[in-house]
C-alpha cells in the first residue's frame, strides 16, 4: 500500500470522526474551525467580557444554523484573564499551544493585549481580529513591527476619540482640561492622546492625575484635579474607577464638563453612578445600539433578541464577529492563517451596515469611526 493511499485511508477514517484536518491547519477539521477569545470574565471588569462572548456565541449559533463557513462549524474557546497582562499572555499561550485554534477573536485592554501580540500570536503567527483597544502599539504597520501582521483592529484609535473630545471642549471655549487616567496601557495611550489634541490647540492639561487599574482609590486624583478648579476633565478610565471620580469631584463641590472615553461602557457608567451620571459626555466607537436605522445595530438587535440588553460593548463584539467570519470565507475552502490574514488584507472599505473597516498590507487601523454622545435624563444615551 502505498503512502499516499494509508494518509488518505486514515483521513476517511478519521472524518467519521470529525478529527480529519483537511487543509492541515491547526484548528481547522473537517466539520469546524476552532476560535479562541481571552478576556475579563470576572472581577471588576468582567461583564464587559460576558457581554462579548455571549454575543459572539450567538452570531456563531446563527452562522452554524445557516450551515456554517464553507460546511464547518464555528466553535469559540473562551479563558478568563481577568485583565490582568499576565494572565492574558498565558491564556493566549494556552489558546494557540494547547487548545490549538485557529485563530483569535475578541482580545481586551491595551496592556494584556499588546503583551500578547508580542510574546504570543504575533510570534506564532496567528491572527487576532478586534481588541478592546484604541492603543497605537496596535495599529503600527507590519512593516515597522512585524508581530502587528497579525493584529486587525475593528475600532477607531484613543487618538481619534480623544481628538474628537478635545475638538468639542474647546468649540465650547473651554481652556482649563484636565485629565485623570488609568495607569496601564489604556490610560498612558489616552493620555498620549488628549496631550497630543490640545497641542493643536496650544493647550495643554492643567492637571494630570492617575489611577491603578482594578482600583477605585480615587482620593488623590481628586486632590489633585480639583485643585486647578477645571472647566473640563477628560477620564480616561472604566467605569468603576470613573463613577467613583465623579462621586468625588461632586463631593469636592466641583462640578466640571465630565468626559470619558468608549472603553467605560455607558450603560454600566449609568449603572454604576444613576442621576449622577447625566451629562457626562462619552466619546463612541460604534453607532448607536438603539439606532435600528444602522442595518449593523438593527441586525445585532435581531441577534439578542426582544430579552437581550442592547450595549455598546456587545454590538462592537458583533461587528468584530462579523470582520472574522466574512475573512473565513474570503479565505476559502481551505483555510490556512496565513490565507485568513490575506483576506483581511484585501477587504478595503467593508461595509458591515453602517459601519465600514478597511486593512490592507500595512493597515491595521480597521476604522476611525468616532460619535460624541451625552448621558441625558433617566439614562438614556443621547446623540
Amino acid at each position: 500500500m502505498s503512502m499516499r493511499l494509508a494518509k488518505a485511508l486514515l483521513c476517511v477514517f478519521l472524518s467519521g470522526f470529525g478529527c480529519c484536518v483537511t487543509a492541515g491547519e491547526t484548528g481547522v477539521t473537517a466539520n469546524g474551525v476552532l476560535i479562541g477569545m481571552t478576556a475579563p470574565f470576572s472581577g471588576p471588569n468582567g461583564v464587559y467580557g460576558l457581554d462579548m462572548k455571549r454575543v459572539i456565541q450567538t452570531y456563531f449559533r446563527q452562522i452554524n444554523e445557516a450551515g456554517g463557513i464553507h460546511g464547518r462549524m464555528l466553535s469559540l474557546r473562551v479563558l478568563d484573564d481577568g485583565y490582568e497582562t499576565e494572565r492574558a499572555v498565558a491564556n493566549t499561550k494556552a489558546l494557540i499551544n494547547t487548545e490549538k485554534v485557529f485563530a483569535l477573536l475578541a482580545s481586551y485592554g491595551s496592556s494584556p493585549t499588546t503583551a500578547a501580540m508580542n510574546e504570543a500570536f504575533g510570534v506564532a503567527r496567528v491572527p487576532l481580529v478586534g481588541a478592546i483597544s484604541g492603543a497605537d502599539s496596535l495599529r503600527q504597520s507590519p512593516k515597522d513591527s512585524s508581530n502587528n501582521r497579525y493584529m486587525f483592529n475593528v475600532r477607531a484609535s484613543y487618538a481619534n476619540e480623544t481628538e474628537a473630545l478635545v475638538k468639542h471642549l474647546v468649540s465650547l471655549g473651554m481652556k482649563n482640561i484636565a485629565v485623570v487616567y488609568q495607569n496601564d496601557g489604556f490610560g498612558k495611550s489616552g493620555l498620549d492622546g488628549v496631550v497630543g489634541a490640545l497641542k493643536q490647540h496650544r493647550l495643554a492639561p492643567s492637571a494630570v492625575a492617575s489611577v491603578e487599574r482594578n482600583s477605585v482609590d480615587v482620593a488623590q486624583a481628586v486632590e489633585q484635579i480639583a485643585g486647578v478648579n477645571p472647566q473640563a476633565v477628560i477620564m480616561v478610565t472604566l467605569y468603576k474607577p470613573t463613577a467613583a471620580f465623579v462621586r468625588g469631584m461632586k463631593k469636592a463641590d466641583q462640578m466640571p464638563q465630565f468626559m470619558t472615553l468608549s472603553p467605560v461602557g455607558a450603560e454600566l457608567l449609568v449603572q454604576e453612578l444613576g442621576e449622577q451620571a447625566r451629562g457626562i459626555g462619552i466619546s463612541q466607537v460604534m453607532p448607536s445600539p438603539w439606532n435600528d436605522t444602522t442595518p449593523l445595530a438593527h441586525e445585532y438587535r435581531k441577534l439578542i433578541g426582544p430579552q437581550g440588553k442592547p450595549s455598546y460593548y456587545g454590538l462592537e463584539a458583533y461587528a468584530m464577529a462579523r470582520v472574522l467570519v466574512e475573512a473565513l470565507r474570503k479565505a476559502g475552502r481551505e483555510p490556512t492563517r496565513e490565507g485568513l490574514v490575506n483576506a483581511l488584507e484585501s477587504m478595503h472599505n467593508l461595509d458591515l451596515g453602517g459601519y465600514r473597516v478597511s486593512y490592507s498590507a500595512q493597515e491595521r487601523s480597521g476604522s476611525r469611526f468616532v460619535d460624541l454622545t451625552v448621558i441625558g435624563p433617566d439614562g438614556r444615551i443621547m446623540h
